[in-house]
């Protein structure tokens, strides 16, 4: 599991003086972004990982003033997709929860690519110890 802490800013709040929901998938999106590395390069002209869907379940509200941690890990392998979950704790309380769909895509030939069995065994070393890896 992919860990990362950050310090809540004040313009992430809003008038209520918590987090803002628009914030959450930006950290979310902060917190996915070591699995970029497995793939190598990636840009328009070759492949690269496509957001597919993006769900976020608000279950506190985060406060100004206090650190939040942002637990990444991949929930599920498929042929040319996978999700990535996120949950974002403050003061040892889920506060948020995401769910992530990424698609391995081909720009050239506009469609989804296969995970080759090397990408699957390093996205399967970043699994939460207590949730298997649905297939």
């Amino acid at each position: 599991m992919l860990t990362e802490d950050f310090k809540v800013r004040f313009y992430e709040t809003d008038a209520l003086g918590h987090v803002n929901n628009t914030v959450i998938p930006g950290w979310i999106e902060t917190g996915r972004l070591p699995i970029f590395d497995f793939f190598g390069e990636m840009s328009p002209e070759t492949q690269s990982l496509i957001v597919a869907r993006l769900e976020v379940d608000f279950l506190l509200p985060i406060y100004f003033g206090g650190h939040v941690t942002v637990k990444t890990y991949v929930s599920r392998l498929g042929g040319s997709s996978f999700d990535i979950t996120t949950e974002i704790w403050q003061k040892d309380k889920m506060c948020a929860k995401g769910k992530t769909v990424l698609v391995y895509f081909d720009y050239q030939q506009e469609r989804s690519v296969k995970l080759s069995q090397q990408l699957k065994e390093r996205l399967s070393t970043i699994t939460h110890p207590e949730h298997p890896l649905d297939a």
